[in-house]
């Protein structure tokens, strides 16, 4: 039997208008879909009816399926002959595993492809009003996983994110956003500089909180996740720039024109 061969496919953020060209054609031609809690669901129906459906959706302390297994499923169905289509939210690459679930499909043999996707690192700060750069605000920026801030050895450098890069992107950071500030302030970064905490971003759900580091942590206590935290200058120009709302009846047309209409309604739990 012939070897088939693992996608791994970047969803984006949560808009299905987001998804590439090349994730949707092969969405379409799936033969197993093996897809994450942040997918928005209506992009499942882009796979054809036969296709196998396994839902790989994590929530922080429960997982529904362990990583390993995860890992095995890719490689058994491919084992089997199927086209299979690893759905992630956002990109692989940027803080969803991607990287080890192509190593454990290297590591078997299986032929596998990465489908880079539109990152929540980006996108939502863009769909919040929000640039990561701006000629006169920032030349730079940094995304890192909030998860960093509770190590005892965090792998990343706190004190050189707090006074050396002008912009930076919290994933995954509303549990420990307190600790997050307070290495922030301790390194060096002012108390008053421009937070923004948005919620189901690119999605008509989409909430935003701002302030700054002095009291992000008290405005943002009634937000659950999933978040994405951008801490910087470029947070001031939000009330400008800020262009997101319910879809005009042009941009429905447009999401309608593969057959039905599209939500970008998050995802369930």
């Amino acid at each position: 039997m012939q070897i088939g061969k693992v996608y791994l496919v970047g969803a984006g953020p949560g808009d299905p208008g987001l998804l590439t060209i090349r994730g949707l054609e092969l969405l379409q031609k799936a033969q197993v879909v093996v897809y994450d809690r942040l997918v928005n669901p209506i992009l499942l129906e882009e796979a054809p009816p036969v296709a196998i459906r396994v839902f790989a959706g994590k929530l922080t302390g429960s997982h529904s399926l362990p990583q390993e297994e995860i890992n095995e499923i890719l490689i058994t169905q491919a084992r089997l002959g199927r086209r299979v289509v690893r759905l992630k939210g956002g990109d692989p690459f940027v803080f969803g595993r991607g990287g080890e679930e192509a190593e454990a499909l290297a590591e078997a043999g299986i032929p596998f492809e990465i489908v880079p996707g539109v990152s929540s690192a980006i996108a939502v700060p863009a769909y919040a009003g929000i640039p990561l750069t701006h000629r006169k605000l920032s030349s730079s920026f940094a995304v890192v996983t909030g998860h960093e801030a509770y190590k005892a050895e965090p792998s990343v450098d706190w004190a050189r994110l707090a006074i050396g890069v002008d912009t930076l992107v919290i994933l995954m950071g509303l549990k420990n956003l307190p600790r997050v500030v307070a290495k922030l302030i301790a390194h060096g970064r002012s108390p008053k500089t421009p937070v923004a905490v948005i919620r189901w971003g690119t999605t008509q759900a989409q909430e935003t909180v701002t302030a700054t580091l002095s009291d992000i942590v008290e405005k943002a206590a009634a937000l659950k996740p999933p978040v994405v935290i951008v801490i910087g200058e470029v947070v001031d120009l939000r009330e400008k720039l800020d262009w997101f709302g319910p879809p005009q009846e042009s941009e429905a047309e447009v999401r309608s024109s593969c057959g039905h209409e599209l939500t970008n309604q998050p995802p369930g739990p």
